[in-house]
């Protein structure tokens, strides 16, 4: 079996987009979503023809994901109305932001539910943004860790 698991594997590599999309309809029953790239049909197709033939995950294992996710919701990921909603530019708990602004060096901790900053907790980098400039500043902008619009490519 592993020989045939290593094959199909192989052989996925070598299909273009549409055999790729007819070999997820074979594995998953489904269709395949429609904005997926070459690279993650591959990745996918690779995961299911594994898991196939030699299981998945253990729903203990899962469920275990799930409330590691759900307890660090600053990670990454956060509920909203019941659905998992992922946070963009939040890095996970334990980072240290820099910014230095008007020739002082300001850090902020990243909490599990919020940010540190000079003892103080804050639910946003905004309110700390706010608090050192006393005015309204996207935190993510202005810790640098959002583009600005002139600076998208």
């Amino acid at each position: 079996m592993q020989g045939s698991v290593l094959k199909q594997l192989a052989d996925l590599d070598g299909l273009d987009v549409k055999a790729l999309r007819e070999q997820w309809r074979t594995l998953y029953g489904t269709e395949p979503p429609a904005t997926c790239k070459r690279k993650h049909l591959v990745r996918r197709l690779a995961y299911r023809v594994q898991e196939l033939a030699f299981g998945g995950l253990a729903d203990e294992t899962k469920a275990r994901l799930r409330q590691i996710a759900d307890e660090n919701p600053l990670g990454g990921v956060r509920r909203r109305r019941g659905r998992r909603v992922r946070q963009r530019n939040v890095p996970v708990a334990g980072t240290r932001l820099i910014r230095e602004w008007h020739g002082r060096r300001y850090e902020v901790t990243v909490l599990r539910d919020g940010f540190e900053f000079e003892g103080r907790r804050f639910r946003s980098l905004s309110a700390v943004a706010r608090t050192i400039t006393g005015a309204h500043h996207s935190g993510p902008r202005f810790f640098g860790l959002q583009q600005t619009r002139k600076e998208t490519p």
